[in-house]
């Protein structure tokens, strides 16, 4: 199981970005898989993801409504789209997974906790004017 998140970079306040995490060894569309963020000096973030019980998607409070989650059919690209973005969501953004079987611990909104066996290496996202 492989994640590697790309596509950060340096955007003025008000702006988009996508990020892309590519998958290999799994499924995006079958294994549980988040979006998670760390700015210096604080803790790593849940921002976004897809629990196991079903299809929908949880997002932190504070890029609801900005931020959104998609796959593809293949089920080897996951992307966080990003809009309006704020100096505060400056940070590394992280994709992450974690294998089946999933026991209550990953049902709804608790799917953003930090709690994956499967990380990609970070991409660093900047808002800034």
């Amino acid at each position: 199981v492989q994640l590697q998140a790309y596509g950060g970079g340096s955007v003025q306040p008000g702006g988009f970005l996508r990020l892309s995490c590519a998958a290999s060894g799994f499924n995006v569309n079958y294994w549980v898989v988040g979006w998670f963020r760390q700015a210096p000096g604080k803790e790593r973030e849940g921002v976004g993801c897809i629990s196991s019980s079903g299809p929908t998607r949880h997002f932190a409070d504070s890029v609801k409504g900005r931020f959104t989650i998609s796959t593809d059919t293949n089920g080897d690209m996951m992307y966080l789209e990003m809009t309006n973005l704020k100096p505060e969501d400056s940070a590394t953004y992280y994709c992450a997974t974690n294998e089946p079987p999933y026991g209550s611990q990953w049902y709804q909104d608790r799917c953003l906790r930090p709690i994956y066996n499967y990380w990609g290496q970070g991409t660093l996202v900047t808002v800034s004017s």
